[in-house]
C-alpha cells in the first residue's frame, strides 16, 4: 500500500468533513438570518402596528425584494391580519389586508358564508388548540403564526420554530390532528 495515499487520505477526508459541517451551519444561519430580532424586531414592528392602526406584530423578518426592508406581519384585535412592508427609513412600501381576496385560491369560497376558507377568523379556543397540537408535534418551542387553511383536508396551518432554531410548517385537520410536518428550509 502506498504510504503517500494513506497520508493523503487522513489530510483530505478530515477536512472535507470540517468544510461539510461549516457549509451546513452556514446554510442554517442563512435561513435563519431573515428573522429580525432585538431593538431592532422592537423599532420596526412598532412602526408595522402604527401603520396598521393597532395589533399585535406576530412576524418580522427582513426583505430581500428591492426596494424594501422589513415584511411585518400585524395581528389586529379582531383576528384580521395586516401584512405591512417597510423601507429601511420605516416608511410604508406596501400594506395589504388577508382579506383582501387577492389569495391564489379566492374562488374557495365557503357556501353558507361567501367568505374566502383562509380568511375567517380564528376563536381564542381554535387558535389555542392549533397552537398546543403544532408545539407537540415538533416537541416545543414558539408559535409563530397559525392561520385557517382552505387546503383540502386541513383546517389550520402553523408555523413553529422548535427549540433547536429550526422552523416547522404544521397542517392540521379539524380536530386539530397533525396531517402534515415539514422542516421550513
Amino acid at each position: 500500500m502506498n504510504i503517500s495515499t494513506l497520508r493523503r487520505k487522513r489530510v483530505i477526508l478530515p477536512t472535507l468533513a470540517a468544510v461539510a459541517v461549516v457549509g451546513a451551519g452556514g446554510v442554517f444561519w442563512a435561513a435563519s438570518a431573515d428573522d429580525v430580532s432585538g431593538d431592532e424586531r422592537d423599532r420596526v414592528a412598532a412602526a408595522a402596528v402604527e401603520v396598521a392602526g393597532g395589533g399585535e406584530a406576530v412576524d418580522v423578518e427582513e426583505s430581500d425584494d428591492p426596494g424594501e426592508a422589513y415584511e411585518v406581519e400585524v395581528r389586529l384585535a379582531d383576528g384580521t391580519e395586516i401584512d405591512v412592508t417597510l423601507d429601511r427609513d420605516l416608511r410604508v412600501v406596501a400594506q395589504d389586508r388577508d382579506d383582501d381576496r387577492d389569495d391564489d385560491r379566492d374562488d374557495d369560497l365557503d357556501d353558507d358564508t361567501g367568505v374566502d376558507a383562509d380568511d375567517r377568523v380564528l376563536s381564542d379556543a381554535e387558535r389555542a388548540s392549533a397552537e398546543q397540537a403544532a408545539l407537540a408535534a415538533v416537541g416545543g418551542g414558539t408559535v409563530l403564526d397559525v392561520d385557517p387553511s382552505d387546503d383540502p383536508g386541513v383546517a389550520y396551518e402553523a408555523e413553529v420554530r422548535d427549540t433547536a432554531g429550526v422552523e416547522w410548517d404544521v397542517d392540521l385537520d379539524a380536530a386539530f390532528a397533525v396531517v402534515t410536518k415539514v422542516a421550513d428550509n
